[in-house]
């Protein structure tokens, strides 16, 4: 085989630095709602207090989404993983002296949501897609996807660990520590939109008509309102599942293992849908992955609730948790390419953050409002079902664009 037709490798460089780089900005909040009952014990302030902050956080994330992926693709990413380490840190530091739930939605709500916002999956992602070849983009996203779920993974028994050894705020003040790694690792993933090996032969065009050409695009819609499902689902759990678990009368550390194990499938969910993607249609499988999420809950929900059933369901959610996201960035790449997939990335993601932000504020709502989390529950099931519709009919191709002038 010659030079000329020999297939690129990975540029691994980049794809470690980034997979460790989404391992930490996910890592500690995806831990948080292991915060929520020592922190509330000891304040006094209630689950809508703190339900409020992380509903915050999401909201934020999502809200910052577009505007640090438009930032990167014409900045950097290396300059925008800095900042997200910075933010991250201090948003940890400040939700950590929280004297007053002001200082709770500010620190951990406000800064900790723009920490990732800055340093999450579409920016990473983006930086992957620039660099390697369209074939491979699928699988490289699911390295990615897979880190962050290893940092679920693994700080979900780091954090309660910690909470235990050193209570609530000296673990957060720990773990803001660990978030100035970030802009160490972000050197490798320093390059703009313009200085990826895929971004040279594409069509130049503003971030302007970029939007204008998305939001007049039928399948780009669908794609957005079905991630939103995904936010609703896993912000919800994420936030609110070890005070569930509480409730039901099952012990705590199964908290710790669901949340492990939930990461740790999640790791292998998400690889699986990184090869998975490659292979077949992106849209049916996610519509597949929606409806094996409202199944998988109804069953939690109405078999017996036992230690057991808590395991087979983190298992089951854990394949499906961050599965959506491969495919979910690898079909903006399709319809529209790399040069400004963190904004049209972004603009998808702020979709999923809204769902984010009303599953963890309702969550906590209507617990306070009815002593239960069931009325969340069975809400997330409904729009599953409505995710799995809407992906059908998403077109998996290239927006239809005119030929560029010749030179």
């Amino acid at each position: 085989m010659s030079a000329s037709t020999a297939r690129p490798a990975m540029p691994w460089l980049i794809i470690i630095a980034g997979s460790l780089v989404a391992m930490l900005t996910f890592g500690p909040r995806s831990a948080m709602g292991f915060f929520q009952l020592p922190m509330l014990n000891d304040t006094g302030w209630d689950r809508s207090t703190f339900g409020l902050a992380m509903a915050i956080q999401n909201l934020c994330w999502g809200l910052g989404q577009p505007i640090f992926g438009a930032l990167a693709d014409k900045y950097g990413t290396g300059r925008m993983l800095t900042l997200s380490g910075m933010l991250y840190a201090l948003g940890l530091f400040v939700m950590a002296h929280a004297d007053a739930p002001v200082w709770l939605h500010v620190g951990g709500g406000v800064l900790v949501g723009l920490g990732v916002a800055s340093g999450s999956f579409g920016i990473i992602l983006s930086a992957f897609a620039r660099n390697v070849m369209p074939e491979q983009r699928s699988l490289a996203f699911g390295i990615g996807t897979a880190a962050g779920s290893a940092g679920m993974f693994l700080f979900a028994p780091l954090s309660q660990g910690l909470i235990s050894a050193f209570g609530w705020s000296d673990s957060l003040v720990y773990l803001g520590l660990m978030m100035l790694i970030v802009p160490l690792l972000a050197w490798p993933l320093r390059g703009n939109a313009k200085s990826g090996t895929q971004s040279r032969g594409e069509v130049e065009q503003s971030a302007g008509h970029a939007l204008r050409e998305a939001f007049a695009h039928k399948s780009y819609l669908l794609l957005a309102s079905g991630f939103f499902v995904c936010g609703f689902q896993v912000a919800f759990i994420t936030a609110h599942f070890p005070a569930y678990l509480g409730d039901i009368g099952i012990d705590a550390r199964y908290a710790v293992i669901a949340m492990a194990l939930i990461g740790f499938f999640n790791v292998i969910g998400s690889l699986a849908s990184g090869v998975i993607g490659q292979r077949y249609s992106k849209p049916y499988f996610l519509a597949w992955i929606y409806l094996a999420r409202s199944l998988a809950v109804t069953l939690f929900l109405l078999l017996p609730q036992s230690p057991t059933s808590v395991i087979a369901f983190a298992i089951v959610m854990g394949l499906l948790w961050l599965s959506t996201v491969p495919p979910t960035n690898a079909l903006v790449a399709i319809m529209f390419g790399t040069r400004h997939l963190g904004l049209l990335g972004g603009i998808v993601f702020l979709s999923h953050q809204v769902g984010s932000f009303l599953g963890v504020w309702m969550g906590g709502y209507l617990y306070d409002k009815f002593g239960s989390y069931d009325v969340v529950w069975w809400f997330g099931v409904a729009l599953g079902i409505f995710a799995a519709i809407v992906h059908w009919p998403i077109r998996e191709s290239a927006v239809e664009r005119g030929l560029p002038a010749a030179a």
